[in-house]
């Protein structure tokens, strides 16, 4: 995500405590959390494929893989 972006989400954070906002912004608000959101759970996506874990019994499991398998059920 673009900084720019950062800053205009943390902008309105500050004038919603200060002021409040108008309708506008306040969707404007929403719209650039869920990107980040979604930012933040590509990236966290991305760290757990590549890490493995080694099992008492010596399998290796992939965090990624188990996350993935998990959010299906």
């Amino acid at each position: 995500m673009e900084q720019s972006k950062i800053d205009r989400i943390n902008e309105l954070a500050r004038r919603s405590k200060a002021e409040g906002l108008t309708e506008a912004e306040k969707k404007e608000q929403a719209l650039l959390r869920k990107e980040y959101i979604a930012n933040i759970r590509r990236n966290l996506r991305a760290q757990l494929d590549n890490i493995d874990v080694v099992n008492p019994d010596g399998t290796i499991e992939n965090l990624g893989e188990k996350v993935n398998a998990s959010d299906k059920n």
